[in-house]
């Protein structure tokens, strides 16, 4: 496998001489290795087999990273900050392309490794929770003026009528003969499916925009310099033209949830304001320049589309066989809808008060 990677790794352009290729990480979607080179003046980098499975469309996505990219090192550029450590430098084969397919079909991509970072797994403090927020919030602000389309790498993503339209097909067929013991979490689903498809039809109307969306706002997407500041976020393999509220409320989804996305033990599970709060604060603080009135106005609710839709998501797989997520047991993806229901039951109940923090420092930073 070694001489494998070290004949990928010579593909590309790269400076230095390559002294080792290990891997890095656990790889939940693609393969990744740290290319360690030769003494301490050239670079280290970051080898990826892509999954092919899930991103059909390679050359797509690594066009849209190549101009995502571009677009915010002319921004750090323009504001004196250094272009090799606040955004991600794709690198190319010798015939300039920013991947190299292999004789099984196999797409392996560069990009050079940030060193002297830290990355977090959970934002477990309001401190780092803000932290998080003005990351994602400075990275859109970035974008927000980036005119230039971007290829549809994952068709129907966070687009709820889609998800209705699988959702549907799924019941009428029950493959497993599941349904008829979920009554009451169908339910759950059909009883907001008005409510979430009126805000969808905001997007798909223009009143609520589309700009340029990461789509794995994670925090451990975002890496973090030596004084704790937000340096660059990372894993663009998912950038596409969407809302900027799918952002926002896929980072509430994950930041705020009190227990684990799969907990058997509800109690566990609930909304964390504070948490909420945070993070609102800091991601305002860099978008509300360019987010309209619409957008403010749904930002609170994005949090409850997103984890709505991810509760129809597993039920949907285990309805369907558990066909899409990997599972540890038969029941795995029914335990993981209980948890996200009870999530965004908290957010419900929240939900005034969530609305608060946002007009709150909306006007504060409008100021």
């Amino acid at each position: 496998m070694k001489d494998k990677l070290f004949d990928v790794a010579s593909r590309f352009v790269l400076e230095g001489k390559i002294e080792d290729i290990k891997p890095l990480g656990e790889g939940f979607i693609n393969d990744t290795f740290l290319i360690t080179t030769e003494g301490e003046e050239s670079p280290n980098y970051i080898l990826q087999r892509k999954n092919t499975n899930i991103f059909k469309d390679v050359p797509g996505m690594m066009g849209n990273i190549q101009k995502v990219t571009a677009h915010l090192k002319a921004k750090i550029k323009a504001a004196g900050g250094d272009t090799s450590r606040e955004a991600m430098t794709i690198n190319v084969t010798e015939e300039g392309l920013p991947y190299f397919a292999d004789e099984n079909n196999d797409y392996w991509t560069i990009c050079m490794f940030i060193k002297d970072n830290i990355t977090y797994e959970a934002a477990d403090s309001p401190e780092l929770a803000f932290a998080g927020g003005k990351g994602i919030g400075k990275f859109q602000a970035m974008l927000a003026d980036m005119k230039e389309p971007l290829v549809d790498i994952l068709p129907g993503f966070h687009n709820i009528r889609f998800r209705f339209k699988q959702w549907d097909e799924v019941l009428a067929n029950d493959p497993v003969g599941r349904k008829k013991d979920l009554q009451k979490e169908i339910e759950w689903v059909e009883s907001r499916r008005e409510e979430m498809l009126k805000f969808w039809e905001l997007v798909e109307n223009g009143t609520i925009p589309t700009r340029v969306t990461h789509n794995d706002t994670k925090i451990n997407n975002i890496l973090f310099d030596q004084d704790g500041s937000d340096l660059c976020v990372i894993d663009l393999d998912t950038v596409l033209n969407s809302t900027v509220l799918n952002d926002y409320g896929d980072a509430m989804r994950s930041y705020t949830n009190t227990g684990l996305e799969d907990d058997e033990n509800l109690d566990n599970v609930s909304m964390d304001m504070e948490i909420f709060t945070a993070y609102t604060k800091g991601y305002l603080g860099e978008t509300i320049s360019f987010l309209t009135e619409k957008e403010l106005e749904y930002l609170a609710f994005s949090a409850k589309y997103i984890t709505y839709e991810q509760v129809l998501r597993f039920l949907m797989d285990y309805i369907d066989g558990d066909n899409y997520y990997k599972v540890k047991s038969p029941e795995h993806n029914l335990v993981r809808t209980h948890a996200q229901y009870k999530l965004l039951t908290s957010m419900e109940e929240q939900f005034e008060e969530m609305n608060k923090v946002v007009n709150q420092y909306s006007k504060e930073l409008s100021a």
